[in-house]
């Protein structure tokens, strides 16, 4: 059956349910290419089904990687080890995935040849310049199109740098540290901010040494990975949606099971807290295809709806679940966010798109530079949001029309596909709609 660009969302009071969410897309994308530079065989359970991770997975096996998939998210990889990619016979295709481009742009710079990365129109708008110049420090050379794909690696032997971003970002990181496996010396990242650890709890999984320093981040080049079986956790990112929709609906209560909680990634969870909603974690036991990853299961009831104001130094930890933050006003709430800038480079200009879907739906939203106010009331009226192809905002857009008088329409919604396809699915078996509830 093929996507929906459109879907209804039929209004609700509140949201009950016990479930898990797809692989998380970004353990996933690593596991991946850490696979592919180890040596022997890797099995990965529980692999992220979204079209992103395709994408790493489809540019493997165009670099000579034996990827054999099974039922239920398993795949297999032959790894190759370090400088013994192949050269692919035309451009690698990263699709909507700025992961896989940033990231395999520091593997290809130290192989011995040159290689293009292409994506979709939304990816070939996104800027890589801060991919590139460390890249280019540490002795590739890379062509761009004003620092925007397509980009061409030319790979070499490489030198490792001490690198000190601008901005925070946990590809630029990874991009860089992966580059850093290649080169001769040490290879160190020296961070503004904290962000995601899965590269670092990655590289340990698969037998190499990373040193952690406070924000400092070190590898040496040259380590000899070997291969291993890890399962992927559920993405918090995804499971941030229903979270969101359980706190902004009293009443409601939402149970997610074996979901990761990596400390860099759950800031989401003291801030639904802030917000009214009681949260609940139970941590499990840590096997050993755990990879490092804590998870565990989440529970939040929604108790009361409140306001958020979240401040620049709290955006790294929360960028992906930004989206879904604003959602929490959609019932009478009021979210403020400033320092978030970098949400006009994901997959969409994501404070204008915001704005302008939640407009669209009845809710007072006003956009700034760096962020934007959502304020709720006890029932907007509905609409039509438009998700721009990003599929972050259909989720939020899908979330916040909950709470609508009427029926809403999220145009775009085919979106979900990047990231959690079942999602309206899903969406329909955790809501029961107004009638059907009763009186209040």
């Amino acid at each position: 059956m093929p996507p929906l660009t459109a879907v209804t969302i039929t209004p609700a009071r509140r949201v009950r349910g016990r479930l898990c969410v797809p692989g998380d897309k970004s353990i996933s994308h690593r596991y991946a290419l850490f696979a592919a530079l180890a040596e022997g065989s890797s099995t990965l359970s529980h692999f992220a089904p979204g079209a992103d991770c395709r994408s790493t997975l489809a540019c493997l096996r165009r670099l000579g990687v034996d990827i054999r998939e099974e039922p239920a998210g398993r795949i297999t990889l032959l790894g190759r080890g370090l400088h013994q990619l192949s050269s692919p016979s035309a451009p690698l295709d990263a699709g909507n995935s700025g992961t896989t481009m940033r990231l395999l742009a520091g593997i290809l710079a130290g192989q011995p040849f040159s290689t293009t990365l292409t994506g979709d129109a939304s990816l070939s708008r996104r800027p890589m310049r801060r991919v590139i110049e460390p890249l280019e420090q540490m002795g590739a050379r890379v062509e761009s199109h004003g620092g925007r794909p397509p980009l061409t690696v030319h790979g070499t032997a490489l030198h490792g740098i001490a690198h000190r971003p601008e901005v925070p970002s946990a590809q630029v990181k990874s991009a860089v540290l992966l580059a850093g496996l290649h080169a001769e010396g040490t290879t160190t990242v020296v961070e503004p901010a904290a962000t995601r650890d899965h590269t670092e709890r990655a590289l340990v999984a698969f037998g190499g040494a990373v040193h952690v320093d406070g924000s400092t981040v070190s590898v040496a080049g040259g380590q000899r990975l070997v291969a291993h079986s890890l399962s992927v956790p559920g993405d918090f990112s995804s499971a941030a949606f229903w979270l969101v929709a359980a706190a902004a609906h009293p009443g409601s209560r939402i149970e997610i099971e074996d979901v990761g909680l990596n400390p860099t990634r759950t800031a989401l969870l003291d801030v639904l807290r802030r917000f009214g909603a009681r949260v609940t974690v139970e941590r499990t036991e840590a096997g050993e295809d755990s990879g490092g990853e804590p998870r565990g299961t989440i529970i939040v009831e929604g108790d009361r709806t409140g306001s958020l104001a979240i401040a620049p130094e709290e955006v790294p930890g929360l960028i992906d679940e930004l989206p879904a933050v604003a959602a929490l006003a959609a019932q009478g709430g009021e979210v403020t966010v400033r320092g978030a800038a970098e949400l006009r480079v994901k997959e969409s200009d994501r404070i204008a798109v915001l704005v302008s879907g939640f407009r669209a739906l009845g809710i007072d939203a006003d956009e700034r530079t760096d962020g934007f106010t959502i304020r709720g009331t006890a029932s907007p009226r509905g609409g039509v949001a438009d998700a721009r192809g990003d599929h972050r905002m259909a989720m939020a857009f899908a979330v916040a029309a909950l709470a609508a008088a009427q029926p809403s329409t999220i145009e775009g919604a085919d979106a979900v596909v990047i990231s959690y396809p079942d999602f309206f699915e899903t969406l329909e078996r955790l809501v029961a709609p107004l009638d059907e509830l009763g009186a209040p």
